[in-house]
């Protein structure tokens, strides 16, 4: 029999975590029963109830694995951990707040049965503010142009993933994990389920604004060159419109010598502009040599406090 290993992140959870493993068993014991499953909980340092409830299932259900980082570790390391301890056949994850249904697991198990070892879930919609909507179309617009990797519209990571997909991710060293990156840099043959995202039940989003830059960010600079050499292209552009601008006003000044002041305008809009280009060009420099860093610091991607229910 086939194991199937659902993955759950957890960050004070406690209002639907219950909500989140019934509705995973509900699934796994009537449309899935044919296959064996476990249910990984990574709880991110949690300061309300969570784990105790989690450790409440987990004595009822040894299906139920639960990991307790020792802190916290930022929304995309610890679900990516996870995931690299699930021993199934294949594996999937689905967020505590349910907004990656598991309703759509059967659908995908069926597509990983045809021989797909990975199959996507692609939103076909989401109930979000204008702003954070337009920035993510602008975010996936400007990605698809910048890199030379896929990158797939709607998709947030959410899928099924097959055990030979899995081992080569393991192999892989990736200390600010961009997954959605990754299903298309690994290749493998690749299927689509769409879904409609439901609205949140409970709490509200853990992602704060900067979490969604610093997140956009990573994902520039891990499958992209393009912002380093568009600095380049800009640092050329400007020395050649500031010799030309140069040249002008010398060609100017010599005509019209009494008839034009110096005067200090130009010169501090020119400083400006070229200090505000500078701190662009090192702000960019710096992102990918932080991500540098991360990869030569070797940290593990979480430091685990417990583990319950694993051999």
């Amino acid at each position: 029999m086939k194991t199937i290993s659902i993955v759950t992140p957890c960050y004070n959870e406690e209002a639907g975590i219950a909500e989140c493993h019934e509705a995973c068993r509900k699934v796994m014991e009537s449309e899935l029963s044919n296959y064996a499953y476990e249910h990984i909980f990574i709880d991110n340092c949690s300061t309300d109830r969570t784990v105790a409830i989690l450790k409440e299932i987990a004595a009822r259900d040894k299906r139920v694995k639960i990991i307790v980082n020792a802190r916290n570790f930022g929304p995309q390391r610890s679900p990516h951990h996870a995931t690299l301890q699930a021993g199934g056949d294949a594996v999937t994850t689905v967020l505590a707040d349910l907004q990656t249904p598991p309703s759509i697991l059967p659908a995908m198990v069926r597509q990983w049965e045809a021989g797909y070892k990975a199959v996507i879930a692609v939103r076909r919609g989401a109930t979000e503010g204008f702003f954070i909507g337009l920035a993510r179309k602008t975010f996936y617009a400007l990605i698809k142009r910048l890199s030379k990797i896929e990158q797939i519209p709607n998709f947030m990571g959410y899928g099924l993933y097959d055990r030979q997909f899995m081992d080569v991710v393991r192999t892989l060293y990736e200390p600010e994990p961009y997954f959605r990156g990754l299903v298309s840099e690994i290749g493998f043959e690749r299927a689509i389920v769409e879904y409609d995202q439901p609205e949140r039940k409970h709490g509200k989003s853990r992602h704060s604004l900067f979490d969604l830059i610093d997140f956009a960010l990573i994902g520039l600079t891990t499958f992209s060159k393009a912002p380093m050499r568009l600095m380049t292209v800009i640092g050329f552009v400007v020395a050649g419109l500031s010799l030309l601008s140069a040249f002008v006003y010398l060609c100017v000044k010599l005509l019209f010598w009494s008839q034009v002041p110096i005067g200090v305008t130009p010169i501090l809009l020119a400083t400006f502009f070229l200090g505000a280009v500078q701190l662009l060009a090192l702000g960019l420099l710096g992102e990918y040599v932080g991500l540098l860093l991360q990869y030569a610091r070797g940290f593990p991607l979480v430091v685990e406090k417990e583990r319950v229910n694993f051999d």
